[in-house]
């Protein structure tokens, strides 16, 4: 998703400034209205890790996730927030973490506010951490946000794990066959079409296909490399625009098997946010705006930004889902049932348990079902290249037998 710097002033007339994470300079200005700054410059940002050394270390998740637990017991134990800051600053084993948490005690020092540090580092806190943080400064709930945010944290890197896992198989599988028929193209079947030269008669129609389609890999795979090359290119360069990112995300929904798993996915991502996001106090209109910084899917996030956008004409929350037409039946009712009884976040909660449950079955099955696409794929490639490379030689044979 997007990052955006921006700078504005908020309802004391202080100038704020710092980067978030938005589907477009819009969203963003509307964001910084629901938190009372009023925009006066909004651009691209540049990724906060470009800043860093090239050979520094590496920010990952489990470094957030470590953070947020940390930030709730000290917290809770009653340690000042400067202090505690202080304290993991000298206790982090990461020296670019280090900086980081330092850049936030700088902030804190100027006078603002622990949300506004963490706003200078998208790349790290997403719009939806730091929202969270700025409504556990509100409500004086800073601890346990802290802790439902390392929750967060931790449901979304097992969602990753589940997936790399599922695709592990499969992807090692069609990696070595790509392998093994680029080698044979290169460098079997031409040993091959020597032998088969000397015989001097015609040979079946599946090995003229065979040393054909070698022939043209051997002349032609410099244009090949080149084409799969900028083809790739091409591809990153696209999905990098807003309209194509979209226009992908979109069309991954639909892929088969897997768009089914991310479709789950995106849901239990939304229903968890949304209910996190109730709990903790946020406002509806406020709080879909933060839940469509969590999606990693750009449809997905654009249809809850519409969401957004009837809430604040007027819609209930269910007819808002309904015309988003993205949602199942499922979340549909449970969202018409949480608005009647005012326990949202409940059956928020109860979806994102129920579609969790999902995505692990439908993970843990995905290998059964790609398997047997694998194999007969690695069967018809072997049958061919059986038929192609030994019908000349059986051919002969029988010849040779009838003499």
């Amino acid at each position: 998703m997007p990052r955006f710097s921006y700078k504005g002033r908020n309802a004391q007339g202080v100038q704020v400034e710092g980067a978030i994470e938005s589907v477009s300079a819009d969203a963003v200005a509307d964001h910084l209205a629901t938190i009372g700054v009023t925009p006066v410059d909004i651009h691209p940002a540049v990724s906060a890790r470009r800043s860093l050394s090239l050979f520094a270390p590496r920010i990952g998740p489990d470094d957030i996730m470590l953070f947020s637990r940390q930030m709730h017991t000290l917290m809770k134990a009653g340690v000042p927030i400067l202090q505690a800051l202080t304290g993991l600053q000298q206790s982090t084993g990461n020296s670019s973490f280090a900086r980081v948490i330092g850049e936030i005690r700088e902030t804190l020092d100027r006078g603002q506010e622990l949300s506004e540090g963490l706003r200078l580092h998208p790349d790290l806190f997403s719009a939806f951490y730091v929202s969270m943080i700025r409504v556990g400064e509100m409500t004086g709930m800073l601890d346990e946000i802290f802790l439902r945010m390392f929750h967060q944290l931790e449901f979304e890197k097992n969602m990753r794990e589940q997936v790399r896992a599922a695709i592990r198989y499969p992807a090692f599988v069609l990696f070595a066959m790509t392998i093994a028929v680029a080698i044979i193209n290169l460098f079997v079947i031409p040993s091959f079409a020597k032998v088969y030269a000397g015989f001097r008669v015609e040979l079946p129609l599946m090995t003229r296909i065979l040393i054909g389609v070698s022939n043209f890999f051997v002349t032609w795979w410099p244009l090949l490399l080149s084409l799969i090359a900028g083809s790739a290119l091409f591809f990153r360069s696209w999905i990098s625009t807003s309209g194509g990112k979209y226009q992908w995300d979109a069309l991954k929904l639909r892929l088969p098997l897997a768009g089914t798993i991310l479709f789950k996915i995106s849901l239990a991502k939304f229903s968890r946010s949304f209910a996190l996001a109730s709990r903790s106090g946020v406002p509806v209109v406020e709080g879909f705006a933060a839940v469509a910084q969590v999606l990693d899917n750009d449809f997905m996030s654009r249809r809850v930004i519409g969401m957004r956008e009837r809430l604040q004409r007027g819609e209930s929350i269910s007819r808002a889902a309904t015309e988003a037409g993205v949602f199942t039946p499922i979340v549909l009712q449970m969202i018409t049932v949480g608005e009647e009884t005012g326990e949202l976040d409940t059956m928020m909660q109860e979806v994102a348990e129920f579609y969790e449950r999902e995505i692990d079955f439908a993970l843990k099955s995905l290998s059964e079902k790609i398997e047997p696409i694998l194999i007969l794929g690695l069967a018809v490639l072997v049958l061919i290249l059986a038929l192609g490379v030994f019908l000349p030689i059986w051919d002969l044979g029988r010849v040779m037998l009838h003499r």
